[in-house]
């Protein structure tokens, strides 16, 4: 069932500058480790991914939203994965991004490939990749996660934007915990907590790679997009956990 949205008037000015728009240099909003995103003159069409029937998950119902908040510095050591065409290995220096905007239900599987996607146009791309980095990155959350709550791309990006631009999203290089060890993560959802008031403290799922190095930091918000707590069946990673953070490179 799709769920009726309200447009955001900031992002579609911003759609509507972007259309055809030169080398662009914006302003990464919120953000206190990454102060510029430097945009190409063009750009590459998405990939469309192939789905699979195994992988379309329609039926389920939708319970909560999550907003995935990456940590670039380590996704660009680990080699990208398909998330930072835009930050690494390139100028740009990117602290925070936005993954995306994710329904979730009560349990696996999760809402996925509810319906087949659209491209998603180069003036939609353009106007978030100062938020999440990767042309195909863009495609892939609107064909995997905004198909299932969303009627346009549109829609689904100025949602994810208006809760992706409001989170204050603290430096957690800046964190520490004893001597030179990294900060835990129950100073990581302390910050975040500090920096957004009314942020409930479970409501912050905090996901790790290996060797428990920050990855990334999910916001559980309930159906009317306030920030709630996480129905997942945990927060990730436990307070205590001494977590390894990558630095901003440069």
């Amino acid at each position: 069932m799709m769920l009726k949205r309200t447009a955001a008037v900031g992002l579609l000015l911003a759609l509507a500058a972007c259309e055809g728009a030169p080398p662009t240099t914006l302003p990464v909003t919120g953000t206190e480790v990454a102060s510029s995103c430097v945009l190409p003159d063009t750009l590459p069409a998405p990939h469309m991914a192939t789905v699979r029937p195994d992988e379309v998950v329609a039926d389920r119902p939708i319970r909560f939203h999550m907003l995935a908040v990456t940590w670039m510095p380590e996704t660009c050591k680990a080699g990208g994965d398909g998330q930072g065409d835009l930050a690494c290995g390139g100028e740009n220096r990117f602290g925070w991004t936005l993954h995306g905007l994710w329904p979730n239900s009560d349990g696996r599987p999760y809402p996925r490939y509810c319906r087949p996607a659209t491209r998603v146009s180069d003036a939609t791309i353009r106007a978030n990749l100062c938020r999440t980095p990767s042309v195909d990155l863009v495609q892939h959350e609107w064909a995997a996660h905004g198909t299932c709550g969303w009627e346009t791309p549109e829609a689904y990006f100025e949602q994810a934007a208006v809760l992706y631009d409001n989170l204050k999203r603290p430096d957690p290089t800046t964190l520490a915990s004893n001597g030179d060890r990294g900060p835990t993560a129950g100073q990581i959802r302390d910050a975040f907590v500090a920096a957004n008031p009314g942020l409930p403290r479970d409501a912050i799922f905090i996901a790790v790679a290996s060797g428990n190095r920050l990855r990334e930091v999910r916001i559980c918000h309930d159906l009317q997009f306030r920030a709630a707590t996480c129905h997942n069946g945990g927060l990730g990673a436990p307070d205590p956990v001494v977590l390894t953070v990558e630095p901003v490179a440069g």
